[in-house]
Order: C-alpha cells, then sequence, then structure tokens
C-alpha cells in the first residue's frame, strides 16, 4: 500500500480545518489580545517551510530510499495522529480556545484532558503533523528544513501565550506551570 496517495487528501483536510478555525475560533471584541504577532510569524513560516521543503523533495536532495515506504507510512499516521491530538485539545478548551493568543473574559485554566499532562497539547499536536508531514517525502533534508523552523515558530508561540497567561492568571497559572510540561510529559 502506497501511503504517499493519502498524503494529499489529508493536507487538504488538515489545511482546511485550520483555516475554518482561523475564520471561527479568531479571538473577539471581549477578549484581550496578546499575540505580538505569533500567528503572522507561525504562519509565514509554516509557508516558506513546507514550500522549501517541497522543492528539495521535487529536486531528489536528500531523499531515503532505504525504508521510503515505511518512513511515508510512519508519517501518514504522525499526521492523523497529531490531528487527532490537536483536536482533542481544541474540544477540551471548547470556548478559550482562540486562533490568536488572547485572554478572554472569564478565562480559567482548563485542567482536564490532554490538559492535565501538558499545557499545549493543540501545539503538539501540530507539530506532531508536521513531523509526520515532513517524514512523508522520505528525504532527510526536508524533514529538517520542515520541522525545525516550524518548531522554533511554535515555541515563540508557546511563550508569548505563557507570558500571557501568567500576567492574566498569576499564582494559579504558575502553580499549573509547576505541575506539567509544555509539551511532551515529564520532559519539556
Amino acid at each position: 500500500m502506497d501511503f504517499s496517495l493519502y498524503i494529499p487528501a489529508i493536507s487538504a483536510v488538515w489545511l482546511g480545518s485550520e483555516i475554518i478555525l482561523a475564520r471561527l475560533k479568531h479571538s473577539g471584541q471581549s477578549s484581550s489580545r496578546h499575540d505580538k504577532s505569533s500567528l503572522r510569524v507561525l504562519w509565514t513560516v509554516i509557508a516558506i517551510s513546507i514550500f522549501s521543503g517541497v522543492y528539495l523533495a521535487g529536486r531528489g536532495i536528500g531523499f531515503v530510499a532505504t525504508g521510503a515506504g515505511l518512513i511515508r507510512m510512519f508519517g501518514t499516521v504522525l499526521i492523523v495522529g497529531g490531528l487527532a491530538v490537536r483536536w482533542a485539545a481544541i474540544l477540551t478548551l471548547r470556548k478559550y480556545f482562540t486562533v490568536d493568543v488572547a485572554i478572554i473574559r472569564d478565562h480559567k485554566i482548563v485542567t482536564t484532558g490532554l490538559y492535565r499532562y501538558i499545557r499545549h497539547p493543540a501545539y503538539l499536536g501540530s507539530l506532531l503533523s508536521f513531523l509526520g508531514l515532513a517524514l512523508s517525502f522520505s528525504n532527510w533534508l526536508t524533514a529538517l528544513v520542515i520541522f525545525m523552523p516550524i518548531t522554533a515558530a511554535f515555541v515563540y508561540r508557546i511563550w508569548v501565550e505563557e507570558k500571557a497567561l501568567d500576567a492574566f492568571l498569576g499564582d494559579a497559572y504558575r502553580h499549573y506551570r509547576s505541575d506539567t510540561k509544555r509539551l511532551i510529559p515529564g520532559v519539556f
């Protein structure tokens, strides 16, 4: 079974869901915005990284022939798994989820679901999906060009978000932060 045939369809659903989120879940006027252009940075880095990675893959620079089918299959599983993690996190947050960093009126810390273990499961889901996309090309250079800059952009985004939450929620957020890791339970 050639999993690379599924990548365009899965990617289209993924992109479509992100566009819908961007339209429906932008912070409203009743929120305090703290985005510091991190959403713009994130989308720009994603676009440039994916374009560059696809370009390199198309040229065959860095292609890994040994185990290519298995790598693509693993990449596909990571994309779908990452989307599942991201959507589970978004549905857990419900009204507190916005695509831009914002504090809404009566903002509270959510500690259920995946948020019991990590502070940013929606970002973890995205990163897993981008790692899967990077691997789906079976190209080590493409994987680096896609995954590393996108990871750096998400780390910046996390920094911006945590600074806003810390300022608004104070000791309650600092306590939550001391009990959880950012992205990987028990590690980071």
